[in-house]
């Protein structure tokens, strides 16, 4: 449900990427009660593109764009541990030579489709899932992944098994 878009001038490799996008997917469902199916994470090297700091031409730099579902069961505090978490994680997996210049959370979401169903509101994952498990069940025999992924979360992870 959310879309962590990565923007990096600092060259990342396959191995770099794979590893940020599952780590800010774990940051990101351990924080809130979103399961990984709905985490999206892209990157785009900016390398190429101009950008300006204080109204100067800049090196480029390394950013995170977090666009999330904002509402009043997520807090300033929780945002604050979010990035965090994201930058601690950036510095361990590139290196904190190559400084993530910019982490924002854009609380922007205010609807949208994943996978051809809405999705549910900042704090209303639980009842959403609730109301969705035979949907989820029945897409998971019927197409296999990634739904079959969703189930075996839904049925592993403690703070979502219950949701069953």
């Amino acid at each position: 449900m959310p879309l962590y878009q990565i923007q990096h001038s600092t060259p990342l490799s396959q191995a770099q990427q794979d590893q940020l996008a599952a780590t800010i997917t774990s940051i990101h469902t351990q924080k809130f009660t979103t399961p990984s199916l709905f985490v999206n994470v892209t990157f785009t090297d900016t390398s190429s593109q101009p950008a300006y700091v204080a109204g100067k031409r800049s090196t480029g730099g390394n950013r995170i764009l977090a666009h999330v579902r904002h509402g009043p069961s997520r807090t300033q505090e929780d945002y604050n541990l979010l990035c965090a978490s994201i930058s601690s994680a950036w510095n361990e997996i590139v290196a904190p030579s190559e400084q993530l210049h910019t982490i924002f959370i854009l609380g922007d979401i205010v609807a949208g489709y994943e996978h051809g169903m809405a999705i549910p509101p900042a704090g209303g994952d639980r009842e959403w899932l609730r109301e969705n498990i035979g949907v989820f069940r029945e897409r998971a025999r019927g197409e296999g992944e990634p739904f079959g992924g969703l189930v075996r979360e839904l049925e592993e992870r403690a703070d979502l098994r219950g949701i069953l």
